[in-house]
This record gives C-alpha cells, structure tokens and sequence, in this order.
C-alpha cells in the first residue's frame, strides 16, 4: 500500500515560487516544472526506499529531478511520507535543515 505524502507548508511555499519563476521565465514552463515534480512525486511514493540518503546519521533522502536543477527531500519513516523541501540543487545546500521542526 501506498504511503500518502504530506507537504510541509515551507516546502510548498518554495515549490510555488519555483513554479512562478519558471512561469515567468517562459510561458508553460512552469507547468513542465510541475510534471516533473509530480513524476518525482510517483516515484518516491512508488518506492521511497529507492531513493538515497541525504547524509549519514539523518532521516533524509533525497529524489534529484533530472531536467530542473531541484532537489526534493523527504522523509519515509512512519505512516506518511514527508516533503521537507524542494531545493534548489545550485544554492545554500542544508538551507532546509535550519527550519523549525528539522
């Protein structure tokens, strides 16, 4: 069975601002950057054991999208899984880990 996934309110605040910069980068690019997210979505949902670890000794595991350079982080442990972040891969790496609640 599927675990359901549960998007951090930080996490989905960063994933809007992406898709509007890509928005306004070029006409439907935006939409193409959310096709990959909810591909990148499936696939963690599908299998998110898969997927590697983001460092040793922490809870996180991370899904690199191939054509965007983002990240998305999770954690797979428990019921649900959680997004943590959509990073993107070029800047401040471990931003995500100074939130409240990390």
């Amino acid at each position: 069975m599927t675990r359901p996934i549960l998007v951090r309110v930080d996490a989905q605040t960063e994933l809007d601002e992406a898709v509007d910069w890509y928005e306004r980068r070029r006409p439907r690019l935006g939409l193409e950057f959310v096709s990959a997210i909810e591909g990148a979505l499936d696939a963690i949902a599908d299998a998110p054991d898969a997927w590697p670890l983001w460092q040793d000794g922490y809870p996180y595991r991370k899904y690199a999208l191939r054509r965007f350079p983002f990240v998305v982080f999770f954690t797979a442990e428990g019921s649900a899984i959680q997004i943590v972040a959509f990073a993107h891969a070029r800047r401040r790496p471990g931003y995500w880990m100074r939130r409240p609640g990390q």
